[in-house]
């Protein structure tokens, strides 16, 4: 990515570029603990005729198991690719529809949803009004839920992160040297935005960690869908994805296990 560009237009490049992998998006991204999906359903009761919005459903990770609920399921995806593929999933439900559009820009009848959930989703909205929109659309008392996804977590010594930087350093432009591994206790539970927020009522707050094992060819497919490799040169791309599927091959033993952590705030409308 040319350093030139100005901050709020590579976060457009990087948000954007998810669409042009949508078929390996569907294939390489994990679907979401089954905890989290269970405890997301219990917080917000629904089920059969509950009205749920999905704000940028990717290719239907978490739109699925929503609408085999019964759930009349709106998914607005911005990316007509990852609509496509998120529609011939939900096809086996009449009662889920996929919508191209851009959420910061929709228009919804107020009041008019049970839930509205985005899933690894909300930080590409619009800061000044993607919460203030999400409760517009709610029923008084309706849950709004919010999925934070952190990918490669420390939650024990991390041998592959420290040996993967050599080659984030070699191929990414943008490497910061400085960049250390999150563990979960760097994280704080609370939500700013939504505690801040007169919306919103008191607030629940769950953590999933995930151990995830992936093969040289699984984990460098999984990294061909995120926004920061996604969005390098060409050249540098497959260099970075070769370096890192040769590092797993010849120091790991050819699998690798990582550790995600999920992030879940529901809280009701007032």
């Amino acid at each position: 990515m040319n350093k030139n560009i100005r901050v709020e237009d590579q976060s457009l490049l990087r948000r954007d570029a998810f669409d042009a992998v949508a078929e390996a998006y569907d294939r390489a991204r994990p679907e979401y603990p089954t905890r989290l999906v269970e405890d997301l359903i219990a917080f917000a009761d629904i089920g059969k005729g509950s009205r749920v919005l999905e704000i940028g459903p990717g290719t239907g990770q978490l739109s699925v198991p929503l609408a085999a609920l019964g759930a009349a399921l709106v998914a607005v995806e911005k990316g007509p690719n990852l609509a496509k593929v998120a529609r011939r999933k939900l096809s086996q439900f009449e009662h889920a529809a996929v919508v191209v559009a851009d959420f910061d820009r929709c228009e919804f009848l107020p009041e008019s949803f049970d839930m509205v959930v985005a899933a690894t989703a909300f930080h590409w909205l619009d800061r000044s009004t993607r919460l203030q929109r999400c409760a517009a659309c709610l029923k008084p008392g309706g849950v709004v839920a919010i999925v934070q996804t952190r990918w490669g977590i420390a939650c024990k010594e991390d041998r592959f992160f420290a040996a993967s930087q050599r080659c984030y350093a070699r191929w990414d432009p943008r490497h910061n040297p400085a960049f250390r591994q999150i563990k979960p206790e760097d994280v704080p539970h609370q939500h700013d935005e939504l505690f801040n927020s007169e919306c919103f009522g008191k607030i629940i707050h769950r953590r999933y960690v995930c151990a995830r094992e992936y093969n040289a060819s699984q984990y460098c497919d999984l990294l061909g869908t995120f926004s920061n490799v996604l969005t390098m040169e060409p050249q540098c791309r497959r260099g970075f994805i070769a370096c890192i599927s040769d590092l797993i091959e010849s120091e790991f033993g050819g699998r690798i296990v990582r550790h995600d952590m999920h992030d879940m705030w529901l809280a009701r409308s007032l």
